[in-house]
């Protein structure tokens, strides 16, 4: 939702300040890495912020004013991002590209490439955060952190806060790169006191009276100014000031009963009944109290200091001090109970209204109207959700009755989202048949803005396909496929033509169930329609992140090749743009290319996700960078390297929906094998055996352990070969059935029938080789005598010259042969057009052609695509 203007405005200067340059030069006379200004309420800590970026010419000030709802890492960055686009209009677009995925990216990540942007910028710059106290997310606590470790020079930040937050600061004081101003520094000392008591606040005072004053508020600010404003028109100033004592509490309160006292009944009245905002303006106060007069008020009151501070310099939007308004809401609540719903219910309207669902959400779970909130909730479902706000989403779900969430059906599909979402399956039906039992009921009418209520209508509309969706979601955790894949069908029956969306969804978890079953003609083409329906759709991260999995099952079928083009189209379609799938589709090609012996490109993608992983990457997979980096790491030999990535691939695995078809631990396994640790890799197969029913979810494991098999004892391991390789003809999972041949092969090199292995591994080259398998020959030690047999073993129907053309020549080649243009390619391979060039040249040269179409004829006949 839109940043309100007010949360990014330094607040305006109070037209009469005390000047107060012992706290302020030093802060002036250093650039350091964090100002922290740590001191209770009522102690000026706004202000003094202020005061001092007020006068630091030729700074950069990027404010942020934060309140309860900024304790969520989304909505905080998304804010965060709004300041500094006040001094930097480009700053933040890759860190707010990753806050669009389901699940948010290590905080290194998803704040690394701000830290770019801030290095960018010219001169001095200072982020503050006002009211960092209402922060209690940990998430947000190690953002900051994040982003305070790793702050360029002449970027500072400035927390104003009640409490110390969590950040390094003995680090900090040790290195000399915190400035502190605490509750000691914050207090008025008997000068400032007199100064602000006899002129800014024009009272007639001695010199004892202000030192008494100043010494039984303990220079507080607050206090002074409560008192001030009591002592205004007191006649016994003497015995006024003799009677002031007591705790900061104590006096507030008294303090506040004296300024209301003194008030016309209108202001009281007034004062009352605004309590009750967080932010005011003229029109906004008057809609709670029924008169025309809130922007005139405002400005008597900010004339007269009465405790409203301006949030913008053309004095339109006020906040009341906190602890006044503190103060003001329990008079409020104990003078007049019933009148703070009416007041939160009519808050709630103005803010509907004006298009401010945030506030105008809290104000009706406030005034205890349900049905309003409700509807309010609804309104805004499609926003926070297209923003990720899933923290914000659940906060306003909680606030509601149940009985209110159920009737409704986009609340409660919304609430079985939710348990989805967090892994919590048992819940999630309950909610998706309340959902459907709510379908039957007539919609209730609601009120707000006509696109939003547009957009809630089309959403009720396409409800019934959303929650069949999500049953299928359900079932494919649950590993139920036959439910899977009854749902996924009804919910494409249920989806309308243009309702791309579910139809995509509908048809990827089709893909998916059929994956699990290892049919694989009919998940890639189930799932190859998935990603179209995304496409129409429009949501190209969702697009390119399917398409990452749809390459997963061409792997499967057989074709890496035929996964290596699709990735590099999609890398093209992603372009420069911060996607938040970019990362994912650099790893998925990384493997491809290890899997193709291009493991010098294939280092080169995975350098590429690493680095893009602080804008674009790897948030829901992150693991599968640490499997691919191990497998490259063995196809160099350094097994122990190996091993380790794959220690930590296994630290960040999390279950999802997609099968998981190449288990670490087989994977661990078989580095362990190749490392001729028998021993520890038989301890990963206790529960592993050749017999049974042949699953292809369990062809993975049953191969690694054929593996181990052909090293101890041989028994069983020709009918298990056999019987996987027919259940991966009959699932046209032609990769398979290569590895088997492969592995077959071994098994006669094994049992002494040399001439049976040569035929057997020939049949496996001649079927892998031209699909664009070689690591998968090339990891198996024990099959390299076999192909020393073999002439040209990875090179079938390839020229024999070793030296024709190098490994990035020829994946420049496969790229000269799309459509792309020049700096499409050089995008896509990630090198300068100049180094495009000179490989162009070369390749030229080798083939003896002068130009791309020549040479991509003279490559085809030569088998060289």
């Amino acid at each position: 939702m839109p940043v309100p203007g007010t949360k990014l405005r330094v607040p305006a200067p109070r037209r009469r300040l005390v000047a107060r340059p012992r706290i302020l030069d030093p802060v002036r006379r250093v650039a350091p890495r964090l100002v922290l200004v740590s001191a209770p309420a009522g102690f000026g800590k706004t202000t003094v912020l202020a005061q001092w970026l007020a006068d630091a010419p030729g700074t950069r000030v990027a404010w942020l004013s934060l309140d309860p709802a900024d304790d969520d890492l989304r909505r905080f960055v998304t804010h965060v991002v709004a300041a500094l686009r006040t001094v930097a209009p480009e700053a933040g677009a890759a860190t707010l590209a990753q806050l669009d995925s389901d699940r948010l990216p290590a905080v290194e990540t998803l704040v690394a490439p701000l830290v770019d942007d801030l290095d960018r910028l010219p001169g001095a710059t200072v982020l503050a955060l006002d009211d960092y106290h209402v922060v209690d997310d940990p998430a947000v606590h190690a953002c900051v952190t994040y982003l305070l470790d790793h702050l360029p020079a002449g970027v500072s930040l400035a927390v104003a806060t009640r409490a110390d937050p969590p950040f390094p600061l003995p680090r900090l004081r040790v290195r000399d790169e915190l400035v502190e101003l605490r509750a000691a520094d914050l207090r008025f000392t008997p000068d400032e006191a007199t100064e602000f008591l006899t002129g800014v606040m024009d009272l007639d005072l001695t010199d004892a009276h202000v030192a008494a004053l100043g010494a039984r508020t303990e220079g507080w600010a607050a206090g002074l100014q409560l008192a001030a404003l009591t002592l205004r028109g007191q006649d016994d100033v003497d015995g006024f000031v003799d009677d002031f004592t007591g705790s900061h509490r104590f006096v507030l309160d008294y303090l506040v009963e004296e300024v209301l006292r003194r008030r016309t009944d209108e202001v009281r009245d007034f004062l009352l009944a605004t309590s009750v905002l967080q932010q005011l303006t003229g029109p906004l106060c008057d809609a709670l109290t029924g008169r025309a007069d809130g922007a005139e008020t405002l400005v008597e009151l900010e004339r007269d200091n009465v405790f409203v501070v301006p949030l913008d310099g053309r004095r339109t939007w006020y906040r009341y001090h906190h602890l006044f308004g503190e103060a003001l809401r329990a008079r409020l609540t104990a003078t007049m109970p019933d009148r703070v719903a009416t007041l939160h219910r009519a808050a709630a309207r103005w803010h509907a209204v004006h298009g401010d669902l945030a506030d105008a959400v809290g104000h009706a779970v406030a005034g205890a109207d349900s049905g309003l909130a409700a509807d309010l909730v609804e309104l805004g479902l499609p926003e926070l959700r297209r923003r990720r706000e899933d923290r914000t989403l659940r906060a306003w779900l909680q606030a509601l009755p149940d009985d209110e969430v159920r009737g409704r059906p986009l609340l409660a599909t919304t609430a079985a989202w939710s348990r989805l979402s967090r892994g919590d399956l048992d819940g999630v039906g309950t909610w998706l048949d309340a959902a459907e039992a709510a379908l039957d009921r007539p919609a209730a009418s609601i009120t707000g803005a006509p696109d939003r209520v547009a957009a809630r209508d089309d959403e009720l509309r396409a409800l019934p396909a959303t929650v069949a969706i999500y049953r299928a979601s359900v079932a494919q955790a649950r590993g139920d496929t036959a439910g899977t894949v009854a749902h996924a069908r009804r919910a494409l029956g249920l989806a309308g033509p243009r309702d791309h969306l579910a139809r995509g969804g509908a048809a990827g978890f089709l893909g998916l169930a059929a994956w699990a079953q290892g049919d694989m003609v009919t998940a890639v083409d189930t799932f190859a329609d998935a990603v179209t329906s995304l496409a129409a759709a429009g949501n190209v991260a969702d697009e390119l992140g399917a398409t990452v999995v749809l390459t997963e099952m061409w792997r499967a079928r057989g074709r890496p090749a035929q996964a290596r083009r699709l990735l590099e189209q999609a890398l093209t379609k992603a372009g420069d743009a911060p996607l938040t799938t970019t990362g994912d589709l650099h790893v998925a090609l990384a493997d491809v290319l290890r899997e193709h012996d291009s493991l010098d490109a294939a280092d080169e993608h995975l350098a590429a996700a690493r680095d893009l992983g602080e804008s674009a990457s790897l948030l829901e997979n992150r693991y599968r960078w640490f499997t691919t980096a191990a497998g490259i790491a063995r196809a160099r030999g350094d097994l122990d390297a190996a091993l380790s990535l794959l220690d930590e691939a296994a630290a960040l695995h999390l279950p999802g929906f997609f099968p998981d078809v190449q288990p670490i631990p087989s994977m661990r396994a078989r580095v362990l094998i190749a490392a001729g640790r028998l021993d520890e890799a038989a301890e990963s197969f206790a529960a592993v055996t050749l017999d049974g029913p042949v699953s292809y979810l369990a062809e993975f494991d049953r191969l690694t352990l054929v593996r181990l098999r052909l090293l101890t004892d041989t028994t069983g391991v020709a009918d298990a070969l056999d019987r996987i390789e027919d259940d991966a003809r009959h699932g046209q999972r032609d990769g398979s059935v290569v590895e088997v041949r492969m592995l077959r092969a071994l098994l006669h090199q094994a049992r002494g029938r040399t001439d049976d292995a040569v035929a057997e591994l020939t049949a496996a080259l001649d079927a892998g080789v031209p699909a664009g398998f070689a690591r998968l020959f090339l990891d198996e030690g024990p099959a390299l005598p076999l192909l020393g047999r073999i002439p040209n073993p990875l090179r079938r129907n390839v020229p024999t010259h070793d030296d024709l053309l190098s490994a990035r020549e020829l994946d420049v080649l496969r790229l000269l042969a799309t459509d792309l243009t020049g700096p499409e390619i050089a995008r896509t391979l990630f090198v300068t057009v100049n180094t495009l060039r000179t490989h162009t040249k070369a390749i030229f040269t080798k083939l003896d052609v002068n130009t791309r179409r020549a040479a991509v004829r003279r490559a085809g006949e030569r088998g060289l695509l």
